[in-house]
């Protein structure tokens, strides 16, 4: 089972899915906008993808450039921000077993085929 963290209105995320079903992967989808992660469900994903949870943040977002641009980034719960503002998190995440990855380009999707 593969679990997508996935936003309909994005071009990649639509992209990565159509990739995983045509690849017959058994994938659960989660409109994470409709549905949003809580804190714990957020470390667990960032632990997974070895990155740190300012590196999950989509800084080009609005929501971004108007309440965080100015603040230092370790001055942050970036965990609490996507909490609060779901739209903050990049996307599509794609999660197998204790594997994720932000599935923005072919080759981190080949990395979830492979796995």
């Amino acid at each position: 089972m593969v679990k997508i963290y996935h936003n309909t209105r994005c071009g990649k995320s639509r992209t990565a899915l159509k990739v995983l079903l045509e690849a017959g992967l058994e994938v659960e989808v989660i409109e994470y906008l409709k549905t949003p992660l809580d804190k714990s469900q957020l470390q667990v994903l960032v632990t997974e993808l070895g990155i740190m949870p300012y590196d999950l943040i989509r800084r080009g977002e609005k929501i971004f450039k108007e309440h965080y641009k100015a603040s230092h980034p370790d001055n942050i719960d970036w965990l609490q921000a996507m909490v609060d503002h779901p739209v903050l998190m990049e996307r599509p995440i794609i999660q197998k077993k204790c594997l994720a990855v932000i599935g923005r380009s072919p080759e981190s999707i080949q990395k979830i085929l492979a796995y």
